[in-house]
């Protein structure tokens, strides 16, 4: 789903501790999640229950009237589709397979009759999208384009075309109170930086971060990059903390957090193994805060704060950050 290979390291290649490590790896989050799941049900304990009250009172008035709660069946389907359909014509292979000639068609349009081109050289063609010079951010914008379509574009219209009744400002896109919640940012970030400057120190992260390998040749490689990266970001947040939880938000109360975790943990599937189980706290985390703040905009910054800064470090720490602003010309 994100295009990289994970990274498997031999014992015997770290040796000592390192090694011993590298074995109990996969051990490591249960403790972690032992630990967390227990603080983050202290914290969030009183908006949990708020939630289940509002949901009890909701399908009492479903049960009362004798109608069926169409929500959980819709949503629920909904997701599911959305994401099979992301895994498979949202990556690089189908990008190179059917996108790209037809880019290369629309290249060879704008640029004009073909005219004569020097060995090794680029034709004009090739060179008008920069389909060669950008080959890999190329196939990151198809990425980011089929989320931010499957996120947004799709599910927020169709559910309000189903429930019309829904207003759409109530899943998680009301900036009302931003401010006075802002705090739990700035604790939330308290937590996970220290920890994220740790585990970039890592050779998974280390070489899987960034996506796109070629933005440590110019500082506007690097800088378009983020900006992709950061759209489907917010795209996310509106998708899993926005949409998910406020379709489900009356049906399941507290449970709609729960149930969005276990998807969003799996499109994690294919990064660093510790990052995909983190996965599972920061689900259950942005979620409940999205509940408590009615808001997705604190959790997009937690979000974005970690993803930048994570690209940054794995590049300074390979020693690969940019040393111009534009590329170099071809």
């Amino acid at each position: 789903m994100f295009f990289g290979p994970n990274v498997y390291l031999k014992s015997e290649e770290l040796g000592g501790f390192a090694g011993f490590l590298e074995k109990v790896k996969p051990l490591f989050p249960i403790p972690a999640l032992a630990v967390v799941v227990p603080l983050l049900y202290l914290f969030f304990r009183n908006t949990w229950r708020e939630l289940d009250e509002d949901a009890l009172v909701e399908r009492g008035k479903f049960l009362k009237e004798g109608k069926y709660d169409r929500r959980p069946m819709v949503a629920f389907v909904m997701v599911a589709v959305i994401l099979a359909m992301q895994e498979y014509f949202g990556g690089r292979m189908y990008f190179d397979i059917h996108v790209r000639p037809e880019l290369e068609k629309l290249a060879a349009s704008l640029a004009g009759p073909p005219a004569p081109v020097a060995p090794g050289a680029l034709s004009k063609a090739a060179d008008v999208l920069g389909l060669q010079h950008y080959e890999e951010l190329w196939s990151y914008g198809w990425w980011a384009f089929t989320r931010i379509a499957g996120y947004v574009l799709v599910p927020f219209p169709l559910w309000k075309l189903l429930f019309p009744k829904d207003s759409l400002l109530d899943m998680g896109l009301r900036t009302k109170g931003f401010f006075a919640h802002v705090w739990i940012y700035g604790l939330f970030l308290a937590v996970v930086l220290p920890a994220m400057f740790i585990v970039a120190r890592s050779p998974d992260f280390g070489s899987y971060y960034p996506f796109y390998k070629t933005s440590s040749r110019s500082w506007f490689d690097f800088l378009l990059w983020e900006a992709i990266y950061f759209a489907q970001f917010f795209a996310l947040e509106m998708f899993f903390r926005g949409f998910w939880l406020g379709a489900l938000r009356k049906s399941l109360g507290s449970g709609a957090i729960f149930a969005m975790a276990v998807p969003y943990c799996m499109i994690h599937f294919g990064k660093p193994y510790l990052e995909a189980c983190g996965a599972i706290v920061a689900g259950i985390a942005l979620g409940s805060l999205s509940m408590k703040t009615r808001s997705i905009y604190q959790g997009f910054l937690v979000h974005i704060t970690v993803a930048g800064l994570m690209d940054w470090l794995a590049l300074l720490h390979r020693d690969q950050l940019p040393k111009v602003f534009w590329p170099p010309a071809l």
